[in-house]
């Protein structure tokens, strides 16, 4: 299935259209959504026969809770999304071994990309207004860069090549299911992001056509480095080749402590910039409890500062927080996407750059 307008025009050229014109809205997380509707166990697996319990398992209710789903899609329709993500972030081979339900990845990919596809187009038929719908892969919980193992810094638990495969498989059912762009979020190793990036790619050559790629880095501390040591700068020289339409910055933090970071980002990206926090940072007991118009004040800021392009939402972040930010930034001129002067720019953990 794949989703397409009278203009003929293909998802990255509508993307940008739309995006020269206004700062897209982005939906918020699936998680905390699927936890407030406190799913039994037999819920998460419906009538699948898994061995294992499933609670906890959001990915397998695009399977089992379609409707639920649904609803959530459509609360961040409702509150100005017009990009929406697929409830997919552990839907892989890898991280789904975890609940015995690694068989299931193609469908539950399948079906994820099918319930927004559909709530996106029937949004759309009502009101004129065009959203898109990116396939979301999340980090798996392995990675390629670092050792599990103190003692041997060289053990790895899975390779290159088995990364790669394992987001061809989900990469391929997303695109099938009607997603117009994968995205590649949460990277705190910038070479599983590399494996992703490959595997997008070759997915490319055996569709015959253009698969845009969106990727978002977190950080894992406040010195603005992911786990794999890359800064920011040097994030983005890792990934630049693989032309993404967009590059951005999630999770991690709040917006507060985001602040310098999608500053540097939005002065070097020749792309689109999407950013999308969390509610603040997590009290004593986990939860995030910013209110949602203290986090859409200070994305605003972002935006009257023309550094942002799409702007969303990521743990503890409602329905009412994406109204608040759409509510926010509403009628503010998006980010101009800079022409960069031709450099030879390379990464190690910093960036190198070497004038023409």
């Amino acid at each position: 299935m794949t989703h397409s307008t009278g203009s003929g025009l293909g998802a990255r050229e509508r993307l940008l259209a739309a995006a020269a014109q206004r700062i897209l809205i982005k939906d918020g997380p699936y998680g905390t959504q699927i936890q407030a509707v406190r799913l039994s166990a037999s819920d998460y697996a419906g009538e699948l026969a898994l061995a294992r319990d499933q609670k906890g398992n959001n990915d397998l209710v695009n399977l089992t809770q379609p409707h639920i789903i649904r609803r959530i899609c459509d609360s961040y329709i409702a509150a100005g999304a017009n990009v929406l993500a697929t409830n997919t972030f552990n839907a892989n081979r890898i991280s789904q071994a975890d609940y015995g339900a690694e068989h299931l990845v193609r469908e539950i990919n399948l079906a994820a990309a099918r319930v927004i596809r559909e709530a996106c187009d029937e949004a759309s038929e009502r009101d004129g207004v065009e959203r898109f719908v990116c396939g979301a892969m999340g980090p798996t919980n392995k990675t390629l860069s670092l050792s599990p193992q103190v003692e041997d810094p060289g053990f790895r638990e899975v390779t290159f090549d088995e990364v790669k495969q394992v987001y061809h498989e989900q990469a391929a059912a997303l695109i099938e299911g009607g997603a117009d762009f994968i995205l590649v979020e949460t990277v705190f190793d910038t070479l599983n992001c590399k494996a992703a990036i490959m595997a997008v790619k070759e997915l490319e050559r055996n569709l015959g056509r253009d698969v845009p790629l969106m990727i978002s880095l977190t950080l894992t501390d406040l010195s603005g480095r992911n786990l794999s040591g890359h800064t920011v700068e040097a994030f983005w020289h890792a990934v630049r080749h693989a032309r993404p339409i967009a590059i951005g910055l999630n999770c991690s933090f709040g917006a507060q402590q985001l602040r310098p970071h999608v500053q540097l980002l939005a002065q070097i990206a020749d792309c689109l910039l999407m950013a999308y926090p969390n509610a603040g940072l997590p009290n004593e007991l986990g939860q995030y409890d910013e209110e949602p118009q203290t986090t859409a004040s200070l994305v605003r800021e972002w935006a009257e500062a023309r550094q942002v392009n799409i702007l969303g939402g990521c743990c503890g972040s409602t329905p009412g927080h994406i109204a608040a930010i759409a509510k926010a930034v509403e009628g503010l001129p998006p980010r101009p996407i800079p022409a960069l002067a031709p450099q030879m720019r390379l990464a190690g953990l910093e960036p190198f750059t070497i004038a023409a």
